[in-house]
């Protein structure tokens, strides 16, 4: 773990909240992304990206990463609402049975990393198997329940990176949490 005095082991970490918001839980990504910069400043050395459910082009950003961490709903044999790290050598398996629409964009893109000699030194998923799919803003009650838990792995995975988040000293909640929490209100 680094410390004040000491500096990350990666220049570059890239940081992509991955889903599409209009679908519920499926923008879990982007929304625990957004949650972790109102609760934490970041290093200098993360970059933040909205990935939404784009594919090629988060190619060259990830490219120019040294390690690359992705929030993203996961589709994977356990409960909704469950959290799951999988990282490096755990997730060409992963892949190869468990698939959304933009996995498949991210399998693709971390398969053209590697057979270009470009994958970043650490590759890490934070996911959550999503409760609902529906076409709505807001995450479901019970996404929105496991939330503070994933910004927390997130934080996690960056300190180990050694680039630990700093408390702010008040949460900056902007217009889209304020809005995903209206709408989380009303999904049962």
């Amino acid at each position: 773990m680094a410390t004040q005095s000491q500096p990350s082991r990666y220049a570059n970490i890239l940081l992509i909240g991955m889903g599409n918001v209009l679908m519920q839980d499926e923008g879990i990504g982007v929304r625990a992304v957004e949650e972790l910069e109102c609760r934490y400043h970041l290093p200098a050395n993360v970059r933040v990206m909205d990935g939404g459910t784009t594919g090629m082009e988060l190619f060259e950003p990830m490219r120019e990463a040294d390690a690359l961490v992705v929030a993203d709903a996961i589709n994977a044999d356990a409960p909704h609402g469950s959290l799951a790290r999988i990282a490096n050598a755990e997730i060409r398996a992963f892949f190869q049975t468990k698939l959304s629409n933009h996995q498949l964009g991210l399998s693709d893109l971390l398969a053209l990393l590697t057979l270009k000699g470009q994958m970043p030194r650490h590759v890490a998923i934070i996911g959550m198997v999503p409760h609902s799919l529906e076409n709505r803003l807001g995450l479901s009650v019970p996404a929105a329940r496991s939330l503070d838990a994933m910004v927390g792995m997130l934080v996690d995975e960056l300190t180990g990176l050694g680039a630990p988040p700093s408390p702010r000293e008040k949460a900056e909640i902007g217009h889209w949490r304020r809005q995903a929490d209206m709408e989380s209100a009303l999904c049962v």
